[in-house]
């Protein structure tokens, strides 16, 4: 997997990536610092709108986990942007999951997996990543998923 071509990766599981999306308040939506790149929190979207729905409420763990892999998808097309050659990712370093979910909700860490499985499958070793999966009351939009992403690049890039 190592030799393999990242973009051939992506291909093979059929995913094309997005154009990164006009931030929807004031911010950016990456920035890079030395051989880091900070991703914003990305939204789950279906149809190009925010994918809307409550965990434990009006959605269930596997409609999570494709919202999540949605987001991972649209955070790949936001790094690409950011560093022009996902080939150049040393690393994804850090993912940091929020998922709109009801008091009793306890499987915000099994909906992340929808990301990070994905993120596994295009990196190999480099996509292993440290994370953390919080439980939230709203997200904006009403979406039911935001996760934002730092990657590092190799020190070539």
């Amino acid at each position: 997997m190592s030799t393999t071509n990242v973009y051939d990766r992506l291909a093979s599981m059929g995913i094309t990536l997005p154009p990164v999306a006009v931030p929807a308040a004031a911010y950016v939506p990456f920035v890079r610092s030395g051989n880091l790149v900070f991703l914003s929190g990305h939204i789950a979207k279906r149809d190009g709108r925010p994918w809307v729905g409550q965990l434990g409420r009006d959605m269930d763990t596997a409609t999570g986990q494709q919202a999540a892999r949605a987001v991972a998808i649209d955070l790949l097309g936001t790094l690409n942007a950011a560093v022009g050659d996902l080939n150049k990712v040393e690393r994804i370093v850090k993912v940091m999951s929020l998922v709109n979910s009801t008091g009793e909700f306890t499987e915000q860490h099994l909906v992340t997996n929808g990301c990070s499985e994905l993120l596994g499958a295009v990196f190999g070793d480099k996509g292993a990543h440290a994370r953390s999966a919080f439980g939230v009351a709203q997200i904006p939009m009403g979406a039911c998923v935001e996760i934002e992403l730092i990657a590092q690049l190799s020190a070539a890039a």
